[in-house]
């Protein structure tokens, strides 16, 4: 296996961690000199497609959130998030790490997720510096 194969491969792995499938449609919000190039990278290399900005008004598979202590008002995120969420997507919440600039506690995710009727379904180390929580709309909410 050549390096390149193998770099690919281990890309991969970043975006399958989160449960992504070749041709889901990602959003990113939150974007900053700060956010996971590999992880992005291998979002984009998984799913075939490039990520849509926050900007856009398409609907979407997933909304990939980077979210720092700071970034403003979680609840009101999230909310905004959810609107161009299809039905059966997924809000991937991306926080530094515990000891890192921004970490965001557990505790304000869950509070401010519940509010905006959201469920947490996993959490994960996503990658060096990021934990990943899984966040999905309860069925027929909307």
């Amino acid at each position: 296996m050549s390096a390149t194969a193998g770099q690919a491969q281990g890309e991969r792995g970043l975006a399958e961690r989160l449960g992504l499938k070749p041709g889901q449609v990602v959003q990113e919000i939150g974007w900053d000199e700060d956010s996971d190039q590999e992880l992005r990278e291998s979002i984009e290399d998984l799913t075939g497609n490039e990520m849509l900005d926050e900007e856009s008004y398409d609907v979407v598979d997933v909304v990939l959130m980077w979210w720092r202590d700071g970034d403003g008002d979680l609840f009101d995120a999230l909310s905004d998030a959810l609107r161009s969420l299809a039905e059966g997507g997924q809000i991937w919440l991306l926080t530094p790490k515990a000891g890192r600039d921004g970490h965001v506690e557990p505790s304000d995710i869950g509070e401010d997720a519940t509010t905006a009727g959201l469920s947490q379904t996993s959490s994960i180390s996503a990658t060096s510096d990021w934990s990943g929580t899984r966040l999905v709309a309860p069925k027929g909410r909307r």
